[in-house]
This record gives C-alpha cells, structure tokens and sequence, in this order.
C-alpha cells in the first residue's frame, strides 16, 4: 500500500504542474502565429520547438521536488516550502497570460522578476527540507534567468 500511495502522491505533484503548463499553453497556442511571430526578437532567441521539451523537463523536475519536499516532511512540515512552491506555480501560470494572452511584454517582465525570486525563495527553502530537491529546481531557475533576459529584450526591442 506504501508503494501505491508514493505513486499517486507523486503523480497529484505531475498533475498540478501539468494544469499550469495546459493554462500557459492554451495563452500561446493562437498568440504564437498571430502576434508573437510579429515581434522583433534578439538573435539568441531560441527556436520555437525548443520551449516545448524545455518545458516538459522543467516541470517534472519542479513536481518530482514538491513531491521529495512534501515526502520528507508532509504538508504541515513543509507548510513553507510547499506554500513558496505553490506562489512560484501561480506566478508561472500567470506568466503566459499576461504575455501572450494581453501582449503585455512590459507586465509579462515584472511577473517573471516575480517569478524568479519566487523560484530562489522556493529553492532556498526545499535545500533546507532536502538539499537533493532544491537541485532539482536550480534548471528551473536558470531557464527563468534566461527567460527573463529575453522578455526583457523583446521588450526593449518592441517598445
């Protein structure tokens, strides 16, 4: 019963990020042809088939270290990394929206400024809880580096 329970805990942590990547995606699936194409973009702006894998990786690692935090120390333990998980997770639902669904650049950068020290904070805390989970997470933050570096430019180059 122990294994079974470990499974289906683990896949409520896959579940709940999956929702957020099925919110972000169903915001760029029509802006991508229609508005985003039209955007200038810096050079080093990664092709668009890429973000999709990114993506994929990003979130199972992001559930499996909510899951290893959660595992370690259950939700009353783990109220505040688990609650920090959970405003990073908002933050990045919120993200795509603002972005693609509104073409709001300039409000898309301050949700990923927000986004990003929600990651660090959440990161900061899982290494607290189990250092292997804040691991996890350091992908994560990097790619918001990265993304927040481009959503600048963009900005700077579309305003």
């Amino acid at each position: 019963m122990g294994g079974r329970r470990t499974v289906l805990s683990l896949l409520a942590f896959v579940a709940a990020v999956t929702a957020v990547a099925t919110l972000s995606g169903l915001s760029v699936a029509r802006a991508v042809p229609e508005w985003y194409g039209t955007l200038s973009k810096p050079s080093w702006t990664p092709p668009a088939w890429l973000f999709g894998p990114v993506w994929t990786v990003l979130y199972l690692l992001m559930a499996t270290a909510a899951w290893l935090v959660w595992s370690r120390q259950g939700l009353a333990g783990a109220a505040l990394p688990l609650g920090l998980f959970a405003l990073q997770l908002a933050l990045n639902a919120a993200w795509s929206p603002v972005f693609f669904g509104l073409h709001a650049i300039g409000w898309g950068f301050a949700v990923i400024v927000g986004l990003w020290a929600a990651v660090l904070a959440t990161l900061v805390a899982f290494w607290r809880v189990l250092p292997a989970a804040a691991w996890l997470l350091v992908p994560y933050q990097l790619w918001i580096t990265f993304a927040g570096a481009l959503n600048l430019a963009i900005w700077r180059l579309n305003a």
